[in-house]
């Protein structure tokens, strides 16, 4: 039987020692279960696939098992095999007494929030696990076998073909599919394109006042600089780029559709302002379409890379419209930054994953993406209204703005009492952001505000969260 190791070996990877084979064996099992690495539950080889395994009988095995049974290191029982024996848990080690003066205090940051509003996630309880599954079962079947070797780093071509058909569609973006790289998530492609403008010598990134900081860390540690665009009540001043402290920059970040978090989208004006000055020095602008599909009070905000597909870098996930862990971005882009920009990835990640690459086509394909984002629109402005309602009647003299779009609105408060109020929600089991948790840090301090994010609760959450936003707000 040449082929017995390939057929029965067990992969237990025991090493033995001792005066004789079953001395060693069950030395070696003792030692596996007391380091941890067999845990409890785990199930062991057969007594005839470890004996292959290890090329010893298979009376040595079986002989070694009962020992080791009877001294209750391991359990057997008729048809769920030999398994690691459960094992007591160790002793907690005794509490410090508390202070004198009565229990021990609770901090906010020592509770897990019971309900969380905070923005920047989608309802998870709501991603169409049935119509997806449907979507995969029907890409597996239909992919070439090449699929599934290594592939072009853009991401696989049935995805980029319909992708460039939906976001024109959906988005006004000018796209073709060989302009379109798959990436895993705006931050990766935001990681890419700082590699891409360092070594084209770029060294300023304009951001907007207020934003992420992790995309504010990614940018500086490529060594890039980030000076802030001013910010008035009519939203990012983009006709200061190119002047001042400005006048250096060689792209511009910015979430014109809807503005994160301030919820405001980028006017008319200011858009042909960031055009004229990206066509006028050859600087780039970042688009992050981050919430694009959901709008509720006002037609969709075309996608600024419309202008110029040249100047433009255009950054969409599905990160808000289906779920962040599916870890599916795209990047439209300027031809002239393609081969770039596919050789950056190549080089850091050289492709995302297939299925789901072919299950998203097919997703958007047969029209299913359609019919959630619709369904999805729905739900987030019904909770929208909700919150709306809420904070009406239980803080009237609280104003909400940012509602138009997206899946958060911004709750003006009285000044200095930012940190009070996120503070009582923490007590009342609620995490919430203020809006200067987004603050650029040469950006002077202004308004007091709430984000509050009303995509994240699950259905059965959100009556208890908004509750508590009621009870902490002033």
């Amino acid at each position: 039987m040449a082929d017995d190791w390939a057929t029965f070996g067990a992969d237990l990877h025991l090493e033995l020692r001792g005066q004789g084979l079953r001395d060693g064996l069950m030395n070696a099992l003792r030692e596996a279960v007391r380091s941890g690495r067999l845990t409890a539950g785990t199930r062991l080889p057969s007594s005839r696939s470890l004996a292959v395994d290890l090329g010893v009988a298979r009376n040595t095995v079986a002989d070694a098992y009962a020992e080791l049974v009877a001294e209750g290191w391991l359990t057997a029982r008729q048809g769920s095999g030999t398994r690691v024996a459960p094992r007591s848990a160790p002793r907690p080690a005794p509490r410090r007494a508390a202070p004198s003066g009565g229990a021990a205090a609770v901090t906010p940051a020592s509770r897990k929030p019971a309900h969380s509003l905070l923005p920047g996630t989608p309802d998870l309880g709501s991603f169409p696990r049935a119509d997806w599954l449907k979507a995969a079962r029907k890409a597996l079947m239909a992919a070439p076998h090449e699929a599934f070797g290594y592939g072009d780093p853009r991401g696989r071509i049935e995805l980029r073909t319909v992708l460039a058909e939906y976001l024109a569609r959906a988005r006004g973006v000018h796209a073709r599919p060989e302009r379109i790289v798959v990436c895993s998530g705006f931050v990766h492609g935001l990681m890419l394109m700082s590699r891409v403008m360092r070594e084209r010598g770029v060294r300023e990134v304009a951001v907007e006042s207020y934003g992420l900081d992790v995309h504010w860390d990614l940018l500086g540690r490529e060594g890039i600089r980030m000076p802030a665009l001013p910010f008035d009540e009519r939203g990012t001043r983009t006709e200061e780029l190119g002047t001042g402290a400005l006048d250096r920059v060689g792209a511009v970040l910015m979430t014109p559709a809807h503005q994160f978090p301030t919820g405001g989208a980028l006017r008319p004006d200011r858009r042909a302002a960031a055009v004229d000055w990206a066509r006028a020095s050859g600087g780039l602008i970042l688009e992050d379409d981050y919430d694009g599909e959901f709008r509720y009070d006002r037609q969709p905000v075309g996608a600024l890379q419309g202008l110029d597909p040249e100047r433009v870098v255009y950054l969409g996930t599905a990160s808000k419209s289906l779920a962040p862990g599916l870890r599916l971005a795209w990047m439209v882009l300027p031809e002239h930054l393609v081969d770039e920009v596919a050789a950056a990835k190549g080089d850091l990640d050289w492709m995302s994953g297939v299925t789901d690459q072919l299950t998203l086509a097919e997703f958007l394909a047969s029209g299913a993406y359609d019919r959630h984002v619709r369904a999805m629109r729905l739900r987030y402005r019904r909770r929208r209204d909700q919150l709306v309602a809420a904070v009406a009647e239980c803080s009237p003299g609280t104003r909400v703005s940012g509602i138009a779009a997206g899946l958060h609105a911004v709750l003006e408060l009285p000044a200095g009492t930012e940190e009070s109020v996120i503070r009582a929600a923490a007590f009342q089991g609620l995490a919430l952001n203020g809006i200067n948790r987004f603050r650029h840090a040469d950006v002077p301090r202004g308004r007091d505000a709430l984000v509050v994010g009303y995509g994240t609760p699950t259905d059965s959450g959100w009556a208890g969260a908004l509750g508590a936003l009621c009870r902490a707000l002033p």
